[in-house]
């Protein structure tokens, strides 16, 4: 007998709830924010339209389905299972969060506030979850398949992100490591920068995007389930002991950018969550390119 599907509900804690949670009461949290010339009822109808479109999805699950909730915060503990329908209710920012937790669960953007969100990945409105779980469950319904980044230490350190990832030093500061492209006849460049930034099509819309534009949109953004990715380095410093020739580029699906660490301590993060990030050290070697895996979102 197989299990019935298994709806997993994402959604992450509201402005309005976490000013209460440090400041104890609605009363208190609404003095705060008096004290700052903010009025807390903005807050308190995003929070209430929030709460109504989490009970409407909710509402819209078969009732024979298994369901589960998770909060942004406990992504990294909770265990995704085959069978999962992910439905993320939120930001698009959040759809970002999970996508690396899973392995080829469909997943459903829910806007629980539109107009505020862009929509890119939260693409439906609560009222259209039934139908798009009955079509994630059929397979009737169209699906896109993002593509995402990977990044892979020496070490066998893993990271997977969406959007895009970053690797240099905490805080943003000078980085020192050893660049070159697999494919480019062992080709390396002894670089001092910000930082590098390795960017999908869906990243297209947000960080890499801005420093597309910066460097005069030379080179073609790619589309979100193209297998192609752009990297950048950020403000390289040229030096005698330094160099600035290796910049920018695309990643094709095969090639990979590898990064020789240089320095006392790298990181490496995706999707903007410095908390979940690759710890790098001196000679560590790390290679960044398309990840295998794709992000299923439904319609």
């Amino acid at each position: 007998m197989s299990l019935a599907p298994r709806v997993v509900l994402v959604h992450r804690t509201t402005e309005y709830e976490e000013l209460v949670a440090r400041h104890g009461t609605h009363g208190q949290a609404a003095f705060f924010l008096s004290s700052r010339g903010r009025d807390i009822e903005e807050i308190a109808e995003r929070h209430r339209r929030t709460r109504q479109a989490l009970t409407e999805v909710a509402s819209a699950i078969p009732l024979t389905w298994r369901r589960t909730t998770v909060e942004r915060a406990d992504l990294d503990r909770f265990l995704f299972a085959p069978e999962d329908v992910v439905v993320v209710a939120g930001q698009d920012g959040l759809v970002a969060n999970v996508a690396k937790y899973l392995t080829g669960q469909p997943v459903l953007g829910i806007d629980t506030d539109p107009g505020r969100n862009p929509g890119v990945l939260v693409r439906h409105r609560p009222e259209k979850t039934g139908s798009l779980l009955a079509a994630a469950q059929s397979g009737s319904g169209r699906c896109d398949e993002l593509t995402m980044v990977e990044a892979v230490a020496d070490d066998t350190q893993r990271l997977v992100a969406l959007n895009e990832i970053y690797l240099g030093a905490v805080g943003h500061q000078t980085a020192r490591y050893r660049l070159g492209l697999e494919d480019d006849g062992g080709v390396v460049e002894a670089q001092a920068s910000s930082g590098v930034l390795i960017g999908t099509g869906t990243g297209a819309t947000g960080w890499i995007r801005s420093v597309w534009q910066e460097r005069g949109g030379r080179l073609r953004l790619p589309s979100p389930t193209e297998d192609r990715l752009l990297w950048y380095v950020r403000e390289a410093w040229p030096s005698p002991a330094t160099g600035t020739s290796l910049v920018a580029g695309e990643l094709a699906a095969a090639t990979r950018l590898r990064l020789t660490v240089e320095s006392e301590r790298l990181v490496a993060f995706g999707d903007g969550v410095e908390a979940d990030a690759l710890e790098l050290t001196w000679g560590q070697t790390v290679r960044v390119g398309v990840c295998e895996e794709r992000l299923r979102l439904v319609g």
